[in-house]
Parts: structure tokens; sequence; C-alpha cells
């Protein structure tokens, strides 16, 4: 639960090195929002995740675009350096997310079977967990731990 955030918003600000894609008017920009890579991913997240789960969505709006917004401020002040931290957290955060699928939970990480989960519904799953844990929507979580433990029993029944 840890490393899914740092992956998603290191990429965000490997994207933040790209030029603006979709130039705005002046009254329009944000300075820390240029509509590059990094920021347009941020916005397709938050439109995704409106559509899959509109609260949760909505709550991730500031979460997303203020990822986006640093990213660009760091990759705007310090460049090179920011994308060489980036980068190498980037790096080592994948590492743990293999460690710790093979060591703890016997599986490769969802990257290796489907990549829309591994690299657009994992950050939602994560933010839904965190939410979860502070009592938002009760019957999705109970609906959710069944799915989860039905997913697991297959796997182990795979896998004997």
């Amino acid at each position: 639960m840890i490393f899914v955030p740092v992956i998603l918003i290191t990429s965000f600000q490997l994207a933040t090195n790209t030029p603006t894609l979709i130039p705005l008017p002046d009254f329009l920009e944000y300075k820390y929002l240029p509509l590059n890579a990094g920021t347009i991913a941020s916005i397709i997240y938050a439109l995704g995740y409106i559509l899959l789960e509109p609260v949760v969505g909505l709550v991730s709006i500031p979460l997303l675009l203020g990822a986006a917004a640093y990213m660009n401020y760091l990759t705007m002040t310090y460049g090179a350096a920011a994308t060489s931290w980036s980068l190498g957290i980037f790096i080592v955060s994948w590492i743990a997310q293999f460690i710790g699928h093979g060591a703890y939970e016997g599986r490769s990480p969802a990257l290796l079977d489907n990549l829309f989960q591994a690299l657009f519904l994992a950050p939602l799953f994560v933010f839904l967990e965190y939410l979860f844990m502070v009592g938002y929507r009760p019957e999705l979580q109970r609906r959710v731990e069944v799915e989860v433990q039905k997913k697991i029993v297959q796997f182990k029944g795979k896998n004997k």
C-alpha cells in the first residue's frame, strides 16, 4: 500500500519532462499545471476514478492534481536532479513491489497479469483501502473483501 502511490507520483514527475501538449489561453494557465503528459495523466486518472466511484474520484482530484502540480514544480525548479531522484525512487518502488508480491504473497504483481489493473486500478484500490480504514462505505468494503478472498482461493487452487 506504500509503493503503489509512490510509483504513480514518480511516474507523474517523469512525465512532466514533456513539453506542454495542449496550449491554453493565458487566463486558464496555472504555472505548475501545464498540460504536459504528467498533468494530463493526473486528469485522466481523476476522470476515470470519478466514472468508477464518483465520491472517491472527487476526493482524489486534489490529491492527483496536487501531486501533478508538485511534480511539475520539482521539474521546473530542480530539472534533471528531480528526474534522477524520481527515476531512482520509481525503480526502487517497483523492485519493492516485486519483492513484496513474491515474498509475502507468493505471486507476481498484477503488472504481469493485467497492465490496466496494475497501472490504473491499483492506485484506486489503495486509495479505497485508506478510505475504508476511516469508515468509508463499509458495505463496499465487505463486498471487496469477499471478492478478494475468492481470488485468493482461486490463486491458491491454481498453484497447488
